[in-house]
């Protein structure tokens, strides 16, 4: 069975789907590998080092004719008929109506990595969890570059400079990620969840965790946050307000998993804010945390800064593509056996992220 990886076409998409070390696995393990030339070069592999680790290094076309391609981002509507029909694709992307009939009509058999269930036997394959670190820890970074001050406590001849004061809004794995980063940084850290299971977790990387009293119960039974009721929404808004006026920096990660992000910093919010402050909302691509946000842009509003990055995972090329390509090769290991692809519905992590197979579109 061939496996191909194209160079990715999405705008600034600088990750690969499979690193040279990956893909030598899946060569003695019986696969035959096809990379794009060029593929692996924004993310520092060569093709030089996938010819070494024994995959084939070839043109674009004759990658996307292999029976699973492999990619980062979804493909793009106008390259579709380059693909073989019949063909396996895997990918990291949200379905949306025209693409899903797009896939659908080419017959192709797509799986979205973004769909898989949040079970066990999916951890090694969880591409959400490894991207939102890489994601967590950059928005940090961005942050400090952003902010005119420092962020830990310097004593120094010319007096001491307090540390920076950084809320984190949300403490999945992003939040605790940026938790445990600005922390390294030296600031102050606090951090806000609507699941009060978090807690411990938010304390054992140093940080303050902020309570505030939910009657509801706000997490689903995959461990997800949930959207909660108008009138404790309402209770949460002015709960926050509060808490981002002495706060430096803020990094929003809230998100409901197929919806909307949810607001949690209203206009009104960030008038009270410190002039200087920073907000980074990774929640950008999916309305943002913040009311004022504007995907993909950095604006200011009363000498706040509100960044709204997009794909942040891209921006450390190397590490990113490291961990997604072993989620797709455990991904592999699993819809693969004897060479073939085993299209099993009744599997949980099968039915859940094959969204079109045999020209039908499965999941919407």
């Amino acid at each position: 069975m061939r496996i191909g990886v194209p160079k990715e076409a999405a705008a600034n998409e600088r990750r690969v789907a499979l690193t040279p070390d990956v893909a030598g696995r899946l060569k003695k393990s019986g696969f035959e590998v096809m990379i794009e030339r060029g593929a692996g070069t924004a993310a520092f592999f060569p093709d030089e080092a996938y010819a070494a680790a024994g995959a084939t290094v070839s043109d674009r076309n004759s990658v996307l004719q292999s029976d699973i391609v492999l990619q980062v981002q979804a493909p793009l509507a106008a390259e579709l008929p380059r693909y073989r029909e019949g063909n396996a694709l895997v990918a990291a992307f949200q379905p949306s109506g025209d693409l899903l009939r797009q896939l659908a009509q080419r017959k192709l058999t797509a799986f979205s990595l973004v769909l898989l269930p949040r079970i066990t036997r999916a951890q090694p394959m969880d591409v959400l969890s490894s991207q939102a670190t890489v994601a967590g820890y950059k928005a940090v970074l961005v942050a400090a570059s952003a902010i005119g001050k420092l962020l830990p406590m310097l004593v120094t001849a010319a007096g001491t400079l307090p540390a920076a004061r950084v809320l984190v809004l949300g403490a999945g794995v992003a939040g605790l990620q940026a938790i445990a980063t600005a922390r390294r940084l030296g600031a102050i850290v606090f951090a806000f969840d609507v699941r009060p299971a978090v807690k411990e977790q938010v304390q054992s990387l140093g940080a303050s965790f902020l309570e505030m009293a939910i009657e509801e119960h706000a997490e689903t039974a995959g461990g997800y946050a949930k959207e909660l009721s108008e009138e404790t929404h309402r209770k949460e808004l002015a709960f926050l307000a509060g808490a981002v006026k002495d706060a430096d920096i803020v990094i929003a990660t809230a998100a409901i998993p197929g919806k909307k992000a949810p607001v949690l910093i209203t206009a009104a919010a960030v008038q009270g804010m410190k002039p200087g402050s920073v907000i980074v909302d990774l929640a950008a691509e999916t309305g943002g945390n913040c009311e004022l946000t504007q995907a993909g842009a950095e604006i200011v509003r009363n000498g706040v800064a509100i960044l709204g990055p997009l794909n942040l995972a891209s921006t450390v090329p190397l590490h990113a593509s490291q961990m997604y390509a072993k989620n797709v090769s455990a991904f592999l290991g699993h819809i693969v056996q004897d060479g073939r692809l085993r299209l099993d519905f009744e599997d949980p992590i099968i039915r859940e992220t094959c969204v079109t197979h045999a020209g039908e579109v499965r999941k919407s």
